[in-house]
């Protein structure tokens, strides 16, 4: 597998940005990618748009892999995993923007801490993609304990090293916020998360996204505490009452 990154892109209805987002990763200083889109059976041009692009590049690194149905966020990016070639594995959302460096920064961080999981800082954008100013830093290092009250871990910033982590360990649950999920279960597990406090992700936010609505993003999080984790109303409220301030802190 020697370092390829694999970069797994869930793709449904985003013919809006998805072109801007494949010339994202086309324009990483590191080159030794594969990128998978996973098609998830949307409504729109994305499918036609993704293989324009691949005709156009001529780039053998860039794949499509088109779900039998529509089946979520979290079965496709299963399915990307799956499929993946390389030793790490990133995941970039289809609306999302890379910085060039980011590949070869993040990599060369996990290499440096031994890291089988690490993660960037980020900064807001708007529907155009343009940075908000709104930069969220992050720790250096996260544990289980920590991460329960402190979910700064964003997905298009993560990477994972498939040497130390097995493609097993790192299917997401199909539960609602099934990233954060598979955050907690991967670092109850024993293994931290690194965290690199750079700049290097832009996390668009259209105004009609499941993110932007709050009271949603409250009870998907007292969810996962009480039946993915399994705690106790009083722990839970503790812990849920961390992540609320800090969730509010990083949008103000």
């Amino acid at each position: 597998m020697d370092d390829l990154v694999s970069i797994i892109v869930p793709v449904y209805n985003a013919e809006k940005y998805i072109e801007e987002t494949m010339d994202c990763v086309l324009a990483q200083t590191y080159s030794h990618w594969e990128l998978l889109l996973v098609e998830d059976c949307g409504s729109d041009n994305s499918v036609i748009l993704i293989r324009q692009y691949m005709e156009k590049t001529q780039d053998p690194r860039i794949r499509l892999i088109r779900q039998p149905s529509n089946m979520g966020a979290a079965r496709a990016r299963n399915r990307g995993l799956k499929e993946a070639s390389g030793r790490y594995v990133s995941y970039l959302d289809a609306d999302d923007l890379w910085a060039p460096e980011k590949l070869e920064k993040e990599l060369a961080f996990m290499k440096e801490k031994d890291a089988a999981f690490a993660f960037t800082g980020y900064e807001f954008a708007d529907e155009s993609g343009k940075g908000t100013g709104k930069v969220v830093h992050v720790p250096e290092k996260l544990t289980y304990k920590q991460a329960l009250s402190n979910t700064t871990i964003f997905t298009t910033t993560v990477m994972f090293d498939l040497e130390k982590l097995a493609k097993e360990q790192l299917e997401m649950p199909a539960v609602k916020s099934e990233d954060t999920a598979l955050w907690f279960r991967v670092l109850r597990s024993g293994v931290a998360a690194y965290g690199l406090d750079e700049n290097l992700v832009k996390y668009r936010r259209p105004g009609k996204s499941l993110s932007s609505n709050k009271l949603e993003a409250l009870r998907r999080i007292w969810y996962l505490y009480r039946r993915e984790e399994k705690l106790g109303v009083i722990r839970s409220a503790y812990h849920f009452c961390f992540w609320a301030f800090r969730a509010v802190s990083r949008r103000l």
